[in-house]
């Protein structure tokens, strides 16, 4: 088993106690709880990685991100996105969930169900209308043509959770991608070195993960589960372990 198994091709993480080696670990921001903490080691790190693994490209204030959804990697792109004082344009499938990314620092929402054009729409609102500095891609093929229509030259898509499938009606081919003249990235959530940057910078600009207002017990992890299944949740779903504290 290697250092960059556990927990996803191999079982092992939902435990109370565990050994590691030290070079295994890093340390927690001081500023959460537990709970928040417990979600730091894949949505909220493959989103760092998105906007900061490529030094030489890596976010700075004014420029503008393009977020998906609600999904915990989009959520914790818009907390880092405004913290580095990046303007932020997200979509969305319907109202209620529109106000709460609104109130998350959101600057403009888009419903991509009442604008199928989206990547269109987010090109215009950018400034001067040359496109998106930052795509945080998580719908795959489905929502490809559109990120590449909101992106600037030499702007970044990051493509994240891309897991294949039957392909979509809309995909572009790879030449439409060569033609917006963008950097396509795929992700892989993150290394200790990109772990250890995020923490410092949650630390000092005092974010808080977004946690679903519903948590779980150790006992009852299935129904932790079937409840993520069920895309209800609006933020991290955590399983809390005895004694852990919130």
């Amino acid at each position: 088993m290697t250092a960059t198994t556990l927990g996803g091709a191999v079982d092992g993480t939902l435990t109370q106690y565990a050994v590691f080696p030290e070079s295994g670990l890093v340390r927690a921001p001081s500023n959460l709880t537990p709970t928040e903490t417990g979600t730091l080691t894949c949505a909220p790190l493959t989103a760092w990685n998105a906007l900061y693994g490529l030094e030489s490209k890596a976010l700075r204030p004014g420029q503008v991100v393009l977020t998906q959804g609600t999904g915990g990697v989009s959520l914790a792109a818009i907390q880092f996105a405004k913290a580095a004082g990046a303007t932020v344009i997200a979509t969305t499938s319907s109202a209620e969930k529109a106000k709460r990314l609104e109130k998350l620092g959101a600057d403009v929402v888009i419903n991509y169900k009442e604008d199928p054009n989206w990547g269109e729409t987010a090109k215009r609102l950018s400034p001067g209308k040359a496109g998106v500095d930052f795509v945080i891609e998580v719908g795959g093929p489905g929502t490809m043509e559109q990120s590449l229509k909101a992106v600037k030259m030499e702007g970044i898509i990051a493509v994240i959770g891309f897991l294949g499938g039957p392909k979509a009606e809309n995909e572009p081919s790879p030449l439409a991608a060569l033609g917006a003249g963008c950097i396509i990235r795929g992700i892989l959530i993150g290394s200790k070195a990109q772990m250890n940057a995020m923490n410092r910078a949650i630390e000092a600009n005092n974010i808080r993960p977004l946690v679903d207002e519903k948590t779980f017990s150790f006992e009852n992890a299935l129904e932790a589960y079937e409840y993520q299944w069920q895309q209800k949740q609006f933020g991290k779903v955590v399983i809390q372990l005895p004694g852990a504290g919130a």
